[in-house]
């Protein structure tokens, strides 16, 4: 009987540590943290990992969320766009993650996106994109093209450029987006003979040739303007060339559009003053918000030479506007979240105030910036908010086409013309 007894006592026992864990488990939401800390994007995308670490650690200071701390799940995907896919699984399927922020490349977010539609989980994605997407499951709180790449195309022309050499990384996000800045440059007069592409691979370090090509490019006659979106840690060596073969920017400036200050601290950057980038945050706007941003995050990073950018930014407000619209539905279900956080509006760095529009595309400044000696970018452009717009009315096959996430439309791809959705979600 004693055998018995202590039989019982050791399953009763077992049973209540099960049941503690489980009740201890349920205590947190889980906030999966899903951006490369190896490979090529890690240059950029760890920095990112560390931005949601500290929301999360402040807001846990506020007393957490719904009166539950946050708990972070981190992932290295390791800038591999299948293992981008696997981790997302994990994250949801296992983990039980409420949120994810992440992804950088568009490939890394498109290798993701099915897994998220297909288990119903929310992605946060802060990093400037291509369009020509929308999903019910993810909100882009990076720049849409009309918030990035046409704002820069137009200050070039405003500048007297004539010619254009558009340099990106071989995956969908620089194809997508130069095909249609070829759109917009061609509507706007410029002739086809005086665009040039060129794709390299990530990584890419080689760039002697390239840059040769396209000084000879520059040097037919016509004011040339280098519109780059060369990805990840291909910058360090692209610039480093332009330097070798004396590219001053009043020769053939250089217009970026994935580097800003964290990229930049890879770069001797004294060669480089003068080049541009386009953006919708720079580390040297001048507020309070930003101000406050700033050394929250050096102190986090216990640096003081801790660098902000862009993408940090867009993840700061897609946190915050997450954070809004769990407390404004009173749970962290996907749906009731989903439908919240439409119209919900935080404060961004620059002293104006973000929106979630329909589209899952958010409102934003567009700044365009001048390289520092100090790693740093002089504003000399900055325009009043933007709304993103998921479908670019410069390509033929989008012109007609909207996302609208509300009731009646509730669909990605909305026809306005031919009044019909064309997507299946």
């Amino acid at each position: 009987m004693k055998k018995l007894s202590w039989l019982k006592t050791l399953v009763c026992s077992a049973l209540i540590s099960t049941s503690l864990s489980a009740v201890a488990a349920e205590d947190t939401i889980k906030v999966g943290v899903l951006h490369s800390l190896s490979g090529s994007m890690a240059i950029s995308e760890s920095a990112l990992k560390d931005t949601v670490l500290m929301l999360i650690d402040e807001q846990n200071k506020k007393g957490g969320l719904l009166g539950k701390k946050l708990e972070p799940v981190v992932v290295d995907p390791a800038s591999n766009w299948p293992l981008f896919a696997e981790k997302a699984r994990e994250l949801l399927a296992k983990d039980k993650v409420a949120v994810t922020f992440g992804c950088w490349t568009s490939v890394s977010r498109k290798s993701v996106l099915p897994v998220y539609e297909e288990l119903n989980g929310l992605l946060f994605y802060p990093v400037q994109w291509e369009g020509q997407e929308s999903s019910k499951n993810i909100f882009y709180t990076g720049a849409t093209p009309n918030q990035q790449a046409i704002p820069a195309v137009d200050y070039l022309l405003k500048q007297g450029i004539q010619r254009f050499a558009l340099l990106g990384t071989d995956y969908v996000y620089p194809r997508t987006t130069n095909k249609l800045l070829e759109a917009y440059l061609l509507s706007k007069g410029i002739k086809k003979e005086d665009i040039m592409v060129n794709y390299t691979p990530f990584s890419f370090s080689d760039w002697q040739s390239i840059v040769a090509d396209v000084k000879k490019f520059a040097g037919e006659g016509k004011k040339t303007a280098i519109v780059s979106t060369i990805n990840g840690d291909a910058n360090v060596p692209f610039y480093k060339e332009l330097a070798n073969q004396n590219v001053t920017p009043e020769q053939l400036p250089v217009i970026a559009f994935s580097v800003g200050e964290q990229e930049l601290q890879g770069v001797d950057t004294k060669p480089l003053v003068g080049h541009l980038a386009a953006w919708n945050y720079f580390q040297s706007v001048d507020t309070p918000e930003n101000q406050k941003f700033i050394a929250d995050w050096k102190a986090f990073k216990k640096d003081d030479k801790a660098v902000t950018n862009d993408p940090m930014e867009a993840t700061y407000i897609g946190f915050n506007m997450w954070v809004k619209a769990v407390e404004k539905a009173g749970t962290t279900e996907p749906n009731k979240v989903e439908k919240a956080i439409i119209g919900v509006e935080v404060p961004n760095l620059s002293g104006g105030v973000a929106k979630m529009l329909p589209s899952h595309d958010i409102s934003k400044p567009v700044l365009i910036g001048e390289i520092q000696d100090d790693g740093q970018f002089a504003i000399v452009e900055q325009t009043g908010l933007v709304d993103g717009e998921a479908w670019s009315p410069y390509l033929p096959e989008s012109k007609n086409l909207i996302a609208d996430w509300t009731d009646p439309i509730n669909c990605g791809a909305y026809d306005k013309v031919a009044k019909k959705c064309t997507s299946q979600k």
